[in-house]
C-alpha cells in the first residue's frame, strides 16, 4: 500500500471526454520519509480507535476498570512479600509496598502498551485491508488506550502516600509527566518495531510476554537502582525504563537524585528506539496490507 507521496493524478489528454483526475497510489521503495504531516491529518481518526479501545477494553468483564488497579496493587503485595519482607531488600528507607508501587504504575503502562500495540496491526487486519490511512495510527492508539488505567493506578497511589505520610516536593513533582512521556516514548518505539515485525513473523507475539518478564526484572522495580554504584549506574539507564522508573520515585517519594546522566541515558536510547522505530514500520507499511 502506498502513502500519500505516492499518490499521482493523471488528467487524460484534451478532447478525450472525461477530464476528471484518476488517482493512481503505488507503492514505497526503500527507506521513506515518516510523513508526520499525513499522521497530523489523520488525528481524528487516532482519537476514534483510542476512544474505541478504552470501551471496548474491560466490556463484559465482572470487575471492569477495577482490573487496571488490582494489576499493579497485586504485584505490589507479591513483591512486599517475598522482596521485601523475606529477602529484605532496601528501599532507600521508603516503606517498601509504595516504594514497588510507585514503580509499578508506569511499569505497568509500559507493559500494557507494549503488549497492546505489538499485536495491533494483526487484529485490524480486516480495517487495513478496506481502507487506506496511516497505519502508525494503529500502535499510537494502543499505547494511549493504557491512559486511563495509568490515572485509576495514580489514584491509588495518591492514597497510599497519604496512608504513610509520604509526600513530594513542588517542584519534583512537576518533572512527573516528563517521565511519563518517556514512558509512552518507550513503549511505542518498541511497539512500532514489534507490530511491524508481527505482521512477518507471528511467533513474535509468543516473544512478547517473554521479553516483558525479563525486562521487568531488568529494571529497578523490586529493587533500588543506588545498589549500583557510578559509572555503572550510569550504564545501567541505556535501559530506557530505569530512568522512568527512578524519575517517578525522585519525583513522588523524594528517593535518588535530581535528573542526571542515568536519566539522560535512557531519553537518547527511548528516543532512539522511537524514531528507528518509526522508519522501519515506514519502510514494511506498502506489505501490510498484503501479508497481514
Amino acid at each position: 500500500m502506498g502513502d500519500a507521496s505516492d499518490i499521482k493524478a493523471n488528467l487524460p489528454a484534451s478532447g478525450e471526454g472525461d477530464t476528471s483526475p484518476v488517482l493512481i497510489i503505488k507503492p514505497s521503495h526503500g527507506w521513506v520519509s515518516l510523513q508526520l504531516r499525513e499522521l497530523w491529518k489523520a488525528r481524528e481518526l487516532l482519537y476514534f480507535l483510542t476512544e474505541r479501545d478504552i470501551k471496548v477494553r474491560y466490556k463484559q468483564t465482572l470487575l471492569g476498570a477495577a482490573w487496571a488497579i488490582i494489576q499493579p496493587f497485586m504485584t505490589m503485595v507479591v513483591f512486599s512479600l517475598f522482596f521485601g519482607r523475606l529477602a529484605k531488600v532496601p528501599s532507600d528507607g521508603i516503606p517498601y509496598p509504595i516504594f514497588s508501587y510507585t514503580a509499578l504504575i508506569p511499569w505497568t503502562f509500559f507493559a500494557n502498551g507494549l503488549a497492546q500495540s505489538s499485536n495491533s496491526l494483526v487484529g485490524s487486519a480486516n480495517l487495513i485491508k478496506k481502507v487506506y490511512f496511516p497505519r502508525m495510527i494503529i500502535p499510537i492508539s494502543g499505547v494511549l488506550v493504557g491512559l486511563p488505567d495509568f490515572l485509576l493506578s495514580f489514584l491509588v497511589l495518591i492514597g497510599m502516600m497519604l496512608y504513610y505520610q509520604v509526600y513530594p516536593s513542588g517542584a519534583a513533582i512537576l518533572w512527573l509527566p516528563v517521565f511519563l512521556l518517556l514512558a509512552l516514548i518507550t513503549s511505542l518505539g518498541v511497539g512500532l518495531w514489534l507490530s511491524a515485525l508481527n505482521v512477518e513473523y507471528r511467533d513474535i507475539r509468543y516473544v512478547v510476554p517473554f521479553l516483558t518478564q525479563l525486562w521487568l526484572f531488568a529494571t529497578p522495580i523490586a529493587y533500588p537502582s543506588s545498589l549500583l554504584d557510578e559509572p555503572w549506574r550510569t550504564v545501567y539507564g541505556l535501559n530506557p525504563m530505569v530512568g522512568v522508573v527512578e524519575g517517578f520515585r525522585w519525583a513522588l517519594l523524594g528517593t535518588g537524585h535530581p535528573p542526571g546522566p542515568l536519566v539522560l541515558a535512557s531519553t537518547l536510547v527511548a528516543l532512539a528506539i522511537l524514531v528507528s522505530g518509526a522508519f522501519y514500520f515506514r519502510r514494511m507499511e506498502k506489505t501490510f496490507s498484503d501479508v497481514v
